[in-house]
Parts: C-alpha cells; structure tokens; sequence
C-alpha cells in the first residue's frame, strides 16, 4: 500500500515547490487515500463581493505555514495514521451555475463511493450544494453542521434559484440532508424581513445564533452540536465568515459580532469523535486581505479538519459506513 504524506519541511524548505495543500503530493488518485484535499474555484453565486474563485490557491500557499502534521491537542499525528493527496481543483464552468454544479457533483461522486473523506476548498458556499448531491447520492440524507454568520436558507435570489445564500434551502427541499438532526452554528446577519428568520426553522434546521454562542462555553456548544447531530453520518461546511472580520476580514460578505479563533478552534476540535464524512471551508477571498491572515485561518482549520480523521483512527472510533 502507498501512503501518502506531505514532505519534511526540515529537509525541503516551506518556500520551495509547487504550492499544494500542506505540501502534499499532486495525485489523481482513489487508491489508498483516507482522504483527499479538493478545491472548487467557484463563485459565480457571490451576492456582492466576488473573488473566493482565488480562495484553494490562497489557503494552499499559506498552509505551507498554518498546517503541520502533528495536533498537540487531539495528541496525534495526523500521517502516522492517515493517508491523504491534493487531488487538484474540479472544474467549473464560469458564469453558468448549473454546468459547473454538475462538473463539482460528478467529480465528487467516486471519493464518497470509495468511502474517502472530501477535504474542500471554496469557492463561495453554493459550491456545498453540489457536493451534498454527490454526498447524498452514495449515503442518503446526513446530517448538516453548518458554521456560517448567514443562514443560506433563502429559497430564491433575483427570481433565479441558486445563490450562496440559498444551498441549504435546496439541500432541504432536495432531501440531500437532514434537518432534523442538523445545525446552523453562528449565525448573526441583519436581514430584509422577518420571513428570513424563519425560514431555517421552517425546513426543520436547528439554529444556535452567535449571541447565544458568546453566552456559552465551548463545551456547551459542542455538546448542543453533539446532541443534534449524534451518530449520524454529518457533512461539515464551514463558511469563513463565521468568524469575526478581525479574524477573517478576506471574504466577501463580513459580518461583526463573530467569534474569535480561539474559541472555534475548541468547537471544532470537540467534534473530532462525530461521524463526519465530508467538510468543507468556503468563502475565503483572499484579494480583501493583504495580510493573508484569513487564508492562514481557512488552513489551519482545515488541517484540524484532518485532525479528526487522525483521532478516529487512533483511537478506533468506527462507524458503519
């Protein structure tokens, strides 16, 4: 069996290279991977401020810095039990939403089918509609933790159906997942009307607002995140917005009042026992950021994403797939 792994930053200095995600190979490969890191280059959807197309690239080239192999809190090392590539990007066609949501579900389609876990890279957050489709069509309806300051639970925009604040609208009536045991997780946008508010509740979403969320500990969100989701097959989607625009200010629509990184660095890290079988982290633009700090964020939580993979086979958490 290959196993795949990033090379030794010790030998081969973090500045050299092609830019892959952590400085893992480049291989289009289904075969003795636990999981692969994909990136979706899409946002035809963005409401305001375009530009997420350019987030893979930015949160590759700045994981060289914000992504290592060993987690100290979770207490593993990710490569001593987790095989992983960056599978590249899937196409898109740009400015036609319908033909690039095919290409995304059609080449996500085969890492489900061989029970590997899909690592994604937005692209704005519509491209999660796509990917539940594929997800769905191999494991039925699972649960959504869904980490956003919006609900995306508006049924249409401009008339037309699909936006990037309309793909858990469409996930619901689509039955890709369900809402019964799904969670909308800092959510805090100013809105047109009240029918907004109502509408995640409307589709059987449970919603935890960030007011609440700054009222709460980490654990006791983790444990109302535990609670909904249980055992249950879940996809995670995290938009970066979800943090406040001090943290994160590289995105299109930033919202005040978010949390900080340490705080959901905790959150995240205690859902590492979950049965997730598929994340992604959305919205990153990096041109709004000349810092770079928010594409450092989106790579660090996605290596805390692969964190838990590497905890589960640690300490043999099975679940029937």
């Amino acid at each position: 069996m290959v196993r795949y792994q990033p090379q030794n930053s010790l030998k081969s200095p973090r500045f050299s290279g092609i830019k892959t995600f952590m400085r893992l190979p480049h291989v289009q490969t289904t075969e003795d991977v636990d999981f692969v890191i994909v990136g979706l280059p899409f946002d035809s959807c963005a409401s305001y401020r375009p530009g997420s197309r350019f987030g893979p690239s930015s949160i590759r080239e700045m994981s060289c810095l914000a992504a290592k192999p060993y987690n100290p809190e979770l207490e593993v090392g990710i490569f001593d039990y987790c095989s992983g590539v960056d599978f590249g990007d899937l196409g898109s066609v740009p400015g036609y939403i319908e033909e690039s949501f095919d290409l995304i579900t059609e080449g996500m389609i085969p890492f489900f089918q061989k029970g590997i876990v899909p690592v994604a890279m937005g692209g704005d957050h519509s491209v999660t509609l796509p990917e539940l489709r594929a997800c769905a069509k191999i494991n039925g309806p699972v649960a959504l933790i869904h980490f956003d300051a919006h609900y995306d639970t508006i049924p249409e925009y401009f008339g037309k159906p699909y936006s990037h604040g309309t793909p858990f609208y469409h996930a619901a009536k689509e039955g890709l997942v369900d809402p019964s045991h799904s969670i909308q997780v800092g959510i805090r946008e100013n809105l047109y009307s009240d029918e907004d508010l109502n509408n995640s509740r409307n589709l059987g979403y449970e919603v935890l607002k960030a007011v609440q969320c700054h009222q709460m500990t980490s654990d006791e969100i983790v444990a109302q995140i535990k609670s909904r989701v249980g055992n249950h097959k879940a996809f995670l989607t995290f938009d970066i917005d979800f943090l406040d625009p001090a943290s994160a200010p590289g995105t299109g629509t930033p919202v005040l009042g978010g949390l900080n990184t340490a705080k959901t660095l905790e959150i995240i890290r205690g859902l590492a026992d979950l049965n997730i079988i598929g994340y992604d982290l959305v919205e990153v633009a990096p041109q709004y950021d000349p810092s770079g700090i928010t594409a450092i964020t989106g790579a660090g939580l996605l290596c805390e994403f692969l964190g838990h993979l590497a905890h589960k086979k640690k300490n043999n958490i099975v679940y029937q797939r």
